[in-house]
């Protein structure tokens, strides 16, 4: 099966490691489209439906708070929202999440 056009890869910089079984949800122009849950390297690389990629807003929402729970520790931001927009349609979008107890930082990976 083809990798989907919008990918992410969580990692926990605390640990060193990656982040399994974060549910995140994929939005379009503030439509749900579609959920899944990090795989045991940190990794979406499927949504549980298959995508159209076209121009827009979209929002990768990222669910911590019950993750970092399951870990016996607190954090700062229970949810983040990463809000891009996709132009070229030909493109494929790689958005990481590098993610402490405290913080957060994303980038468009290749």
């Amino acid at each position: 099966m083809p990798r989907s056009p919008i990918t992410t890869h969580i990692l926990d910089l605390h640990r060193g490691e990656p982040a399994a079984g974060i549910a995140v949800d994929l939005h379009r122009e503030g439509e749900l489209l579609t959920s899944a849950r990090s795989d045991g390297d940190g990794r979406i690389d499927q949504w549980d439906s298959p995508l159209v990629l076209d121009p827009g807003r979209w929002i990768l929402v990222f669910h911590l708070e019950s993750w970092f729970t399951e870990q016996q520790r607190d954090c700062l931001f229970p949810q983040v929202s990463l809000v891009f927009r996709v132009g070229d349609c030909g493109g494929r979008y790689h958005l990481p999440l590098l993610l402490n107890q405290y913080g957060y930082t994303a980038y468009r990976g290749s």
